[in-house]
């Protein structure tokens, strides 16, 4: 490994620590990951990694595991100075600078698919990656105008589990549904309706998409239109909706364990 010991915070090769945000993603693809358990679950993934930022007590912890990685740069830094750097406080004591893996292809994406619909929150898009990973479900299918999945916070919330899962960035959902159903799949929305099919009660074929709508929203009515099935979570009196990740796991769970039967 080429250890560099920081003598000058304001580094060119440093910037990306300091200026990376959420979304703020550059031509080339960066993504900062932080925190051990999120780096160290993407380092053994297929991912081209840039450098890494951490103290010498993570490097000194993980000696014989980075070994076997291929990482171009190791920069070496006290807490207070990579606190400098990235401009404020920390609770971890190692950064990532990465690539973010290519896309795949619509086509190329397996049986089972959790798929968002505008969804917001990058903490969401992280915690549905995670849950999807635990359960086997490995493809993800998002808006491209939304957070990406490679986003620092969905990256952080997902543990990096989302290192795991193949994803697909779509441009125009009616289209990508449309596409999806000629390729055999069948589409399930979640979603509350009148004519909404009982969790427990759905007959779950062997290709299969989970349509997750927009967490204030839902889906809209032309959307659950051109699905082939509107899916509910029976619930008490008086709860209208889970959160969309505990809905999407609970889902996620219910379609594989069906399968699985």
């Amino acid at each position: 490994m080429n250890f560099i010991k920081i003598e000058n915070i304001d580094l060119p090769e440093l910037e990306i620590y300091h200026s990376f945000r959420e979304n703020a993603f550059r031509s080339d693809g960066s993504f900062v990951a932080d925190s051990p358990k999120v780096v160290n679950l993407l380092l053994n993934e297929s991912i081209e990694v840039k450098s890494i930022l951490a103290t010498q007590s993570y490097y000194d912890k993980y000696t014989l595991f980075l070994e076997e990685k291929n990482i171009p740069l190791c920069y070496v830094a006290t807490k207070e100075e990579m606190q400098r750097i990235v401009g404020h406080n920390l609770h971890h004591n190692v950064m990532m600078h990465g690539i973010r893996p290519m896309q795949i292809p619509l086509n190329a994406l397996s049986e089972h698919i959790i798929m968002l619909d505008e969804i917001s929150n990058s903490d969401n898009i992280g915690a549905i990656a995670r849950s999807a990973a635990a359960l086997g479900i490995h493809s993800y299918l998002l808006p491209e105008q939304g957070p990406h999945p490679y986003a620092r916070r969905a990256l952080r919330v997902s543990m990096g589990h989302i290192g795991k899962l193949e994803f697909h960035l779509y441009h125009d959902i009616k289209e990508t549904i449309h596409t999806l159903k000629t390729m055999g799949y069948r589409i399930f929305a979640a979603e509350v309706t009148a004519n909404s099919t009982p969790l427990t009660q759905v007959s779950i074929p062997e290709k299969w998409v989970l349509l997750m709508g927009h967490e204030q929203l839902g889906i809209a009515n032309d959307i659950l239109e051109l699905c082939d099935e509107v899916v509910t979570i029976e619930m008490e009196k008086g709860i209208k909706s889970f959160n969309v990740a505990v809905a999407a796991s609970i889902m996620m769970y219910q379609f594989k364990h069906q399968k699985n039967k």
